[in-house]
């Protein structure tokens, strides 16, 4: 086994040799800095979510929380809590709502008036898997993150595993007219 050390050492000496330090750190900096631009970063987009078989459509009232076309689902994606064992704006025993919401503005058919939505996710256990729901209606880009709803809000608690999403009215949104 003296042959085996012996061609490990002549190797490392020559490596040694014709490289620095700086030159080794500057390569490992590359690989880094290659791999972060490979990895998805955060936040990031729920993929899992066409993972499970989706219901078959149903004609749904618009009074239905328990339906896509329920007024205050205009901004929402993700699965109902309503479906999962919670309500429209509390979430299911087991799971914790996320630290940080986003923000719809949705029209009331009852009233005709605009809402102020608050979608929060809730955290804790694996996904519900029924109900899902995407609607984009005033959705902005991911840079914009309080009116993008393609991420996963739960990353901002101790457990990151997405649930389910609930939909609290906050308040009624102003119209801009004096």
């Amino acid at each position: 086994m003296r042959w085996l050390d012996d061609l490990f050492e002549r190797g490392s000496r020559k490596v040694a040799q014709r490289t620095s330090r700086r030159s080794a750190l500057i390569g490992i900096g590359r690989v880094l800095v290659g791999a972060a631009a490979a990895l998805p970063v955060l936040p990031f987009d729920r993929v899992a979510r066409h993972a499970h078989a989706e219901a078959p459509p149903r004609k749904a009232k618009r009074d239905d929380d328990t339906a896509c076309e329920y007024w205050r689902y205009c901004a929402i994606d993700g699965f109902l809590c309503t479906c999962c064992g919670g309500s429209i704006n509390t979430c299911p025993p087991g799971t914790e709502t996320s630290k940080v919401v986003w923000i719809g503005t949705c029209r009331s058919h009852l009233d005709g008036r605009d809402y102020l939505i608050s979608y929060a996710d809730c955290c804790g256990i694996t996904s519900c898997g029924r109900c899902l729901c995407n609607a984009n209606i005033s959705e902005r880009p991911g840079y914009r993150m309080g009116v993008h709803n393609d991420i996963n809000w739960c990353m901002g608690n101790k457990t990151t595993m997405y649930h389910c999403t609930v939909a609290a009215t906050v308040g009624i949104a102003e119209t801009g007219k004096s």
